[in-house]
């Protein structure tokens, strides 16, 4: 008596991997541009802090000394956390604050340093006034 055996091949067919690559090609075309995105509105949350906490020390320089600090040589006296000799910098290195006067008041702005081409760097003066250096995006947005 003969008996017959069938040989069962294991594994997947060229056709059924194509399918699966093009399908994460797909999803990973969907996903990145919205990850990065939200990598870099991270990124600049840091910046606005950063921002933030210079114009409330200058606030309160302001209430000692009746006079805003306008002048990067004399940055040092905002006390921020992580200053040096270079500058101040926020905690990941991410932005440098610089500091400008005029009218009165001041312009903080925050240079950043990860190619954050549509929003630039982001500002804030001694009114509250908020900016950005790129055009791409509106302020509301580099500002949220």
């Amino acid at each position: 008596m003969m008996v017959s055996q069938r040989v069962l091949m294991k594994g997947f067919t060229l056709i059924e991997v194509m399918i699966v690559v093009a399908i994460v090609g797909i999803l990973a075309a969907i996903a990145y541009p919205s990850y990065r995105e939200y990598v870099l509105r991270s990124n600049r949350s840091e910046g606005m802090a950063m921002l933030n906490d210079a114009a409330a020390r200058q606030e309160r320089y302001f209430a000692q000394s009746n006079a805003y600090v306008t002048d990067n040589d004399d940055i040092d006296n905002l006390n921020m956390r992580s200053s040096t000799a270079s500058g101040v910098t926020s905690d990941t290195g991410k932005y440098t604050l610089t500091v400008a006067g005029g009218g009165g008041g001041y312009t903080l702005t925050a240079t950043q340093a990860f190619g954050d081409t549509d929003c630039g760097n982001l500002t804030l003066n001694a009114l509250g006034s908020r900016g950005r250096s790129g055009s791409a995006k509106t302020i509301e947005q580099c500002w949220r």
